[in-house]
């Protein structure tokens, strides 16, 4: 065995010999694999083998893809069978609802370059002859879908790799990870220790005990999943997969019978306590009482299923995360990489997930937008096994729902509360949770303000109420106030905090102390990595203000990039401090009473900052907005959030101030054309293809990304805002948007202006589709006319936040 290799892998599943054949393939030779057993001997063996591209994102659905392109010429490559079926799969709609999920799916198709289709019932059956078309209302029939064999398919990803230098020791058990100063510097095992500089956690259920052993927490949860296997009974074999998620089950043809699975509503979570050393290539006991529900569905829809003979009913473990997401890249223990988590899709993502890791790995970034997987954006409450178990379990039995926009988790809330969060309880607030901060979305009593007619058409309208338009014009016509204290602030302190933030962001950020900036900090290829706002603090102190599902991912960023000569401290002060937006026309009038500093925009200019006190309470003023209205940002100590809460509402009283949520700040955003990164901007995303190369200073020293932007060219598409002609036909996201009968993008985010009374999307078109250009939107199976607009809708001189 090897005692030096540039990687090494842990863990000889489907997803480790992935990542090492890939590893291999862009060039690292010197690489090895250890696994504790043999090959396949965890998960892997026994998964069910489907493969289906679609996904709710196109990062992921790109990775899905690419697996596909992989399995269609591994066997050739290496001369191994892989077990590739590319039969198809089928959805079944079986209700409205499912019905116009499957016609929202086939618009993201458009967009993501599937060759999706709607059928109906009986052409579902001609495909698959032993359904039932009881309730069946349609299907989406995706032809490039498939299924295949999870053991043939790694031995044949071992062999690839092996025959471009990589070396695996199977039966090589890792007791530790060796550490020095935050990197990792060696493997060690029960065969002797490997120096290496890259670590890659790929150990599958295994995976948390692994990384645990470099003090990192991975949050999964291990279920027990069943599928039965009949003896052949005369099916085609070419018969697509097939899935109908009103009944929890999923079918796959095999060998002239069938597999058939699924996840039923009481689920088992498996080694809670540690799994077993000797667990390896063994199945759990099958569990019928469990397994019956799913049973009763599949006799439903397939009823000559109680005529064929069980072989066996296969119970094994597969690991599960709290979203039900890959967890992927770099931890916070430099070297030491993720790639677990498949949530029973790993064979679909298998091929593509260890291309990303890989190019990830060797590259320096992911060649797609991947936060939704990162390993780093689960934060301090999940290394709590209960939090963890409570969050997995609650996706695992609810991974067939329908979620409708707006939809909110509900297990292990409430969690994290801002201080004002009684008062916000005692006003009506209609809670949503983001990183499990409790959020207002709305306030309930002010529906009564609101008005009913506006609700949108379609799922669009389900989560929703008239409050949200009350609270957005309350806004614009007085006063708004928000908690805003889910936000994540960073601070970045020390002798070399301003050639760092200088370095790292493609705006000048170190202005003078009190100057607020807007900045994106890019990517080598000039995407957008991080949106945010700095404030200089003082000379060597700056504080960063992101979202509140970013704040992990903007600090790792931060970290990342951060010299090792201890110059620079980065710090997550998040629970620091308490924070509320007040805006609108008359917040100054509300807040002037309240304070000896003077808020005349003479004295207190846009985009600048003051310590001053309101009330009793110290605060920092940051004369900013993202609603597009006049007004302040006003943190303080946590401890003194609920009097400074207490101090505003009372003073508002008289202003007209109403208790908004996050819903309103989505629609006054939308008016002003404000972006959302992780929807419009993301890595793959330039600053000047979204409209932003104002926050870019070329003519200051270099940053990262500038060679990319300066040898970039004018762009060959824009963020453009597109208003519909229905107004209570709302986009969503994803949706495609054509010219004529040309597909010439896809939407980013959408919604309602309540001041100017549209619907408003915003998308990527080509860049000679400006303002004026007639288009359709295609929203849950219909095209909608729209028009690319001037942006901003709202005051486009911006004359309000300055006023």
């Amino acid at each position: 065995m090897r005692e030096r290799a540039r990687a090494v892998v842990i863990g000889g599943g489907v997803g480790g010999c992935s990542v090492l054949y890939w590893l291999a393939r862009l060039g690292w030779d010197d690489v090895v694999l250890v696994e504790r057993a043999e090959l396949t001997s965890g998960s892997t063996f026994h998964s069910a083998g489907l493969v289906g591209q679609l996904r709710s994102s196109l990062s992921l659905t790109k990775m899905m893809m690419a697996s596909i392109d992989l399995y269609r010429t591994l066997e050739s490559e290496v001369g191994l069978e892989t077990g590739w079926h590319e039969v198809g799969s089928l959805r079944l709609a079986s209700s409205p609802e499912r019905m116009e999920e499957i016609a929202r799916q086939a618009g993201w198709a458009k967009t993501f370059g599937l060759p999706l289709e709607l059928i109906s019932p009986d052409e579902a059956r001609a495909l698959f002859p032993p359904m039932a078309t009881d309730g069946v209302l349609g299907a989406a029939l995706l032809p490039t879908d498939g299924y295949i064999d999870p053991s043939q398919l790694t031995f044949a990803l071992a062999e690839g790799a092996r025959r471009r230098g990589a070396e695996i020791e199977p039966r090589t058990r890792v007791t530790g990870l060796r550490t020095h100063r935050g990197r990792i510097t060696a493997v060690e095992t029960d065969r002797g220790p490997i120096e290496t500089d890259v670590v890659v956690d790929a150990g599958g259920m295994y995976a948390r005990e692994i990384a645990a052993l470099a003090d990192v927490e991975v949050p999964i949860v291990p279920m027990a999943h069943e599928y039965l296997v009949t003896k052949p009974s005369g099916l085609p074999t070419d018969m697509p997969t097939m899935r109908d998620p009103s009944l929890l089950v999923y079918f796959r043809p095999e060998s002239g019978g069938l597999v058939m699975g699924g996840y039923e509503r009481r689920c088992a979570p498996w080694g809670l306590d540690g799994i077993p050393a000797d667990f390896n290539a063994r199945l759990l006991e099958e569990d019928w009482p469990r397994f019956e529900e799913l049973m009763e569905n599949a006799l439903r829809r397939v009823p000559s299923l109680a005529d064929m003979e069980v072989v066996r009913l296969i119970n094994g473990p597969e690991a599960f995360t709290p979203d039900g997401e890959f967890i992927l890249g770099p931890s916070e223990v430099r070297g030491l990489w993720i790639a677990a988590g498949f949530c029973a899709h790993g064979l679909a993502g298998a091929g593509g997930m260890g291309k990303l890791v890989a190019e990830w790995i060797v590259e320096g970034t992911p060649s797609l937008d991947v936060w939704h997987m990162d390993s780093r954006r689960f934060g301090a409450p999940y290394r709590s096994r209960d939090y963890t178990l409570l969050r997995t379990k609650e996706i695992y039995e609810t991974y067939y729902d329908v979620k409708y926009p707006g939809h909110e988790r509900t297990a292990g809330r409430p969690l994290r509360v801002s201080p004002a969060y009684a008062r916000l309880v005692e006003l009506g607030a209609v809670f949503g949770e983001k990183s499990g901060w409790e959020r207002a979305n709305w306030f309930e009593p002010n529906a009564a303000r609101g008005d009913e007619a506006l609700r949108p058409r379609g799922w669009a309208g389900r989560l929703w109420s008239p409050a949200i338009g009350a609270e957005h014009c309350a806004c614009r016509e007085a006063g708004a106030i928000f908690d805003e204290s889910s936000f994540a602030k960073l601070e970045v302190t020390g002798d070399g905090a301003a050639a760092l933030l200088e370095r790292l962001c493609g705006n000048r950020v170190a202005r003078d102390v009190g100057r607020v900036t807007y900045t994106q900090m890019l990517n080598d290829r000039g995407g957008i990595e991080c949106d945010f706002t700095v404030t200089r603090l003082a000379e060597h102190r700056f504080r960063i203000v992101t979202g509140t599902a970013f704040g992990r991912h903007d600090l790792a960023w931060l970290l990342e990039h951060a010299p090792d000569d201890r110059s620079v401290a980065v710090r997550d002060v998040t629970s620091q401090d308490a924070c509320y937006g007040v805006w609108g026309p008359r917040a100054r009038d509300l807040l002037q009473p309240l304070t000896t500093a003077d808020l005349s925009n003479a004295a207190f200019p846009y985009m600048h900052a003051r310590e001053l006190a309101i009330g009793r309470v110290p605060c920092l003023a940051l004369r900013v907005t993202y609603v597009g209205e006049l007004g302040f940002e006003l943190y303080c100590a946590a401890e003194l959030g609920l009097a400074l809460w207490d101090t505003l509402w009372e003073a508002g009283r008289d202003h007209g101030l109403v208790a908004g949520g996050y819903r309103a700040i989505d629609s006054l955003r939308l008016e002003k054309g404000y972006r959302v990164w992780g929807a419009d901007i993301t890595p793959e995303d330039t600053p000047y293809e979204a409209g932003l190369g104002f926050a870019v200073k070329l003519d200051k020293d270099d940053f990262l990304g500038r060679e990319a932007l300066t040898r970039g060219g004018e762009p060959e598409r824009r963020l453009r805002c597109v208003v519909l002609d229905d107004p209570r036909a709302i986009a969503l996201g994803s949706e495609p948007v054509r010219v004529g009968d040309e597909l010439a993008g896809r939407v980013t985010s959408g919604g309602y202006g309540y001041s100017v009374e549209r619907s408003i999307a915003y998308a990527y078109l080509p860049v000679e589709l400006g303002p004026g250009t007639e288009v359709a939107i295609e929203i849950f199976g219909e095209w909608v006319g729209g028009t690319v607009a001037e942006e901003p809708l709202y005051d486009p001189r911006g004359e309000r936040i300055r006023s």
